[in-house]
């Protein structure tokens, strides 16, 4: 038993531990996910979160060693995103045709989600940090933790949001569509990149071709839109939350 103790602490202490595990944990689980037909609920990524979180914590692993070898991982999280942007190119005389009916779908979407998340908030009495970490949940973490900060919330919630956000529109996004009807891959994608960012677009590009691409789309314009609307609208944002307290 001593001699698995001390070869638990060996490798947890390597720089390749949190990479490794990351690897394992995601294919058994996305192994599963193709076996159960892509259930929803058997996400490989809420899964993997699952497992690693429940790990780190039962082992008493610290975040930061495990952080120190899934990094290579996160970093290749940069040239995925920007490998999205290959099949918009091949459909760009479809979106240049839609140009106007896909910006005013991601305007609407993003103050939808931007607003229905302060004004619960507000109507729940949270406090003033938690409204304004909510605000950014519908883009990337990355997005959302320099949006936060900057209207006076929590970089560290505005990211948990941020995933939880991905991960509930993931697990839910295709059977409310199914409800309401909506068949069409594109309109399917394109609102799972505008509610729930890169989490939602990965479950999109599972599903169809055309979903995917719509998908990378609206994570695209969220994150373009927010930008602005931080660098533009910061002082108007921070009034209407002072508002709301």
């Amino acid at each position: 038993m001593n001699g698995v103790a001390e070869l638990w602490v060996y490798l947890s202490a390597t720089p390749l531990f949190g990479l490794t595990a990351t690897l394992a944990v995601y294919l058994a689980a996305q192994a599963v996910y193709q076996r159960l037909g892509q259930a929803p609920l058997a996400n490989p990524v809420l899964w993997s979160v699952l497992v690693l979180g429940g790990g780190l914590a039962l082992s008493g692993t610290p975040y930061s060693t495990y952080f120190a070898g899934a990094q290579f991982i996160h970093f290749l999280l940069g040239p995925a995103v920007v490998a999205m942007a290959w099949p918009l190119w091949q459909r760009r005389a479809e979106l240049r045709a839609r140009r106007w009916a896909v910006g005013a779908a991601a305007v609407a979407g993003g103050l939808a989600a931007a607003g229905s998340a302060v004004a619960l908030a507000a109507a729940l009495g949270l406090p003033p940090a938690l409204q304004a970490s909510l605000a950014p949940k519908g883009t990337t973490a990355p997005v959302a933790m320099g949006v936060a900060e900057a209207l006076g919330g929590v970089p560290a919630l505005a990211a948990v949001f941020a995933v939880l956000t991905g991960l509930v529109g993931a697990l839910a996004g295709p059977a409310l569509f199914n409800r309401l009807g909506v068949r069409r891959p594109e309109i399917r994608g394109f609102a799972l990149g505008t509610a729930s960012h890169g989490i939602g677009a990965a479950r999109a590009w599972q599903v169809h071709p055309a979903a995917g691409a719509y998908a990378a789309l609206a994570l695209a314009l969220q994150v373009v839109l927010v930008s602005l609307v931080l660098s533009l609208g910061a002082p108007v944002l921070s009034m209407f939350l002072a508002w709301l307290r």
